[in-house]
């Protein structure tokens, strides 16, 4: 399972309803990922999460080719996608023969055991 914590606990809700978030401080209005107690552009501690559109554009990625331990089926691609918005996230991008630094991706998401939904990314 993967953990979440007080600062997390909002974003994973949101992955419930396939809502993609990003924490947005009150003071500056600079926008965040991942979830954290203070924001990196003034220190200011007033945080919410916002509704991101879960597009962007690919800047880096690799591709996997041995599992890093069992239940990972490579190939995949992990890349640092750049969100529209600014922030950027770290995830896997399908499918991995089509990836390229530039593409444009969408978010899609993979269900978790548990209710959540772990956001990924798909060329569009």
């Amino acid at each position: 399972m993967i953990p979440c914590d007080e600062t997390t606990l909002g974003w994973w809700d949101a992955t419930r309803e396939r809502r993609l978030t990003v924490q947005r401080c009150a003071a500056c209005g600079h926008h965040q990922h991942y979830p954290r107690p203070v924001c990196l552009a003034c220190g200011g501690l007033q945080l919410s999460l916002v509704d991101v559109a879960g597009t962007g554009v690919v800047e880096t990625f690799t591709v996997v080719r041995r599992a890093p331990s069992p239940g990972f089926e490579p190939p995949y691609a992990v890349a640092v996608v750049a969100l529209d918005e600014g922030p950027r996230l770290l995830s896997n991008v399908e499918p991995w023969p089509d990836v390229t630094i530039g593409a444009r991706v969408q978010v899609r998401w993979r269900p978790l055991d548990d209710g959540r939904n772990l956001p990924v990314f798909v060329v569009v």
